[in-house]
């Protein structure tokens, strides 16, 4: 790889109880779009943050266009022409569009911000992306797809070498993932070097050359043609082991209905909306970005308070006025953003396991061991203990935390918002199976995505949301891609009105 302006070299990185990187070596030349695989806690984020300057290597070197590095913090990293786009934004909330795209470049004028060229300058690098965002919005109140079209803004505006890029899609729009794509391809053409992190093996078909792959902190294999190998070779290759059937839908008897929505209004719907969840049935909700999914798990959680409508679980009428009453009538739900709205950031693994409204005042504390233990191991979670930070998770593991503790109130439905967003396939299988588990034992699942192999492969029915309505009501041995997606598309005739 003599030709590779970007090249890892025997790059090592540990922390306490785990080698997250061991001995790490490849190169991407210019022009190139090169694909890192791996599960999650496979060592791709940890390779992503020392390229990015955020973490030293314990042992190795980055060399760019054969030139040793040696970042100290992120800002050597942009200096050297480096820019990561990581899957958890580093976004300024309190700040505008603008001020975070441009942030520590704003420009100037006799010593004052020049906002007309900011502005100006901002929405130059939003168009590339296909985004209509005012620039002087505050970040804090866009949705976390807007978010993320901000983050890749930023770091394309600082015209960097090397970029990379951790699961840009998880939130993006079929719209803004083309505009992505053809905005990636560019960049090749212009002798960029390009790395791109994702989990759905569609996308990385779509826009890689070349590929590596990490297993357990090591590299496994490097391709240098990707379209000579075929996706269920890398996938055992990421994992360890085959991987048949990711979803393994199995049939089943749905019960009572243990969920009963009945035209329900508030924020974010353009319509009342009522759907009905059995016992031990999982019930997809599919819909395009905006289409209103997370706004109706938000009302029927009592996040934000809803207009009109009744809502019964398990046969009892419920007012639902905040998740401290949707926990109590057994209603728990598993938000979009985990980091934001899933986690205790500061916490470790065990309180955040072991938190929860009903918590009481004197803790047990053997009790709390109890049941930490028993997600920890029920889920699979990977880590040295209970007590590391759950920040330090993979994006899987955290998930599987969220999960855990959500588990934990003993819940008779389960809201799950993309709970496989930025998951490896060794971990969405894992999640899969622990869902139909629980689709065994009783528990009502609705399940918000806008995966639609996803919604076809683990649903009994498929709700579709467009434009803030429910629109159709489709059982699994009716539902095919077509059918779906004609329910979803804007501009479509309803035909299977709900």
């Amino acid at each position: 790889m003599s030709e590779a302006y970007l090249r890892f070299e025997a790059v090592s990185r540990s922390f306490p109880g785990v080698r997250a990187l061991d001995g790490v070596s490849f190169g991407v030349g210019e022009g190139r779009v090169h694909a890192l695989l791996g599960e999650n806690g496979a060592g791709k984020s940890t390779l992503l943050k020392i390229l990015g300057g955020a973490l030293r290597p314990d042992a190795g070197s980055i060399r760019l266009g054969g030139q040793p590095q040696a970042f100290h913090g992120s800002l050597d990293a942009i200096r050297a022409g480096v820019a990561v786009i990581h899957q958890e934004l580093q976004l300024v909330p309190q700040l505008s569009v603008a001020e975070n795209v441009f942030l520590g470049r704003l420009p100037t004028r006799a010593g004052l911000v020049d906002w007309r060229r900011l502005a100006a300058a901002t929405r130059s690098q939003l168009e590339v992306l296909g985004a209509a965002i005012d620039p002087f919005a505050p970040v804090a109140a866009l949705p976390i797809a807007l978010r993320q079209l901000v983050e890749i803004a930023k770091a394309l505006a600082r015209d960097a070498k090397v970029i990379a890029f951790d699961e840009p899609t998880s939130s993006l729009s079929h719209r803004e993932v083309e505009a992505l794509f053809g905005l990636i391809r560019g960049l090749a053409a212009r002798g960029r070097v390009v790395l791109y992190v994702s989990h759905r093996m569609e996308e990385v078909r779509a826009i890689c050359d070349e590929a590596s792959v990490l297993r357990d902190g090591r590299l496994v294999e490097t391709v240098p043609e990707l379209a000579a190998v075929e996706t269920g070779t890398l996938v055992n290759r990421m994992v360890g082991r085959a991987i048949t059937d990711m979803y393994d839908y199995r049939s089943r008897t749905a019960g009572a209905a243990v969920l009963e929505v009945e035209a329900v209004e508030g924020p974010g719907l353009r319509g009342p909306a009522s759907l009905r969840v059995a016992a031990g049935e999982i019930v997809a909700l599919f819909g395009l970005m905006g289409a209103g999914r997370s706004e109706l798990l938000r009302l029927l959680y009592g996040a934000v308070p809803r207009r009109a409508g009744r809502v019964r679980v398990a046969g009892a009428e419920s007012r639902l006025r905040s998740p401290r009453e949707a926990l109590g009538a057994g209603l728990v739900l598993c938000p979009e953003d985990r980091r934001r709205e899933g986690l205790v950031p500061g916490a470790s693994i065990r309180e955040n396991l072991c938190v929860s409204p009903g918590r009481p005042f004197w803790i047990d504390g053997r009790a709390e061991e109890a049941k930490a233990r028993g997600a920890f191991e029920r889920l699979g979670i990977r880590a040295a203990s209970l007590d590391q930070a759950v920040l330090s998770l993979s994006g899987g593991n955290q998930q599987k935390v969220v999960i855990g503790r959500g588990l934990g109130e003993s819940p008779k439905v389960l809201l799950l918002d993309e709970p496989t967003r930025g998951i490896d396939v060794g971990a969405r299988s894992e999640i899969y199976a622990l869902l139909q588990g629980l689709s065994a034992t009783g528990v009502g699942i609705l399940l918000a995505t806008s995966e639609l192999p996803e919604a076809l492969g683990i649903a009994d029915r498929v709700l579709v949301m467009r434009e803030g309505r429910l629109v159709s009501d489709q059982p699994r041995g009716s539902a095919t891609e077509a059918s779906v997606l004609a329910a979803a598309l804007p501009g479509e005739p309803l035909e299977q009105a709900v």
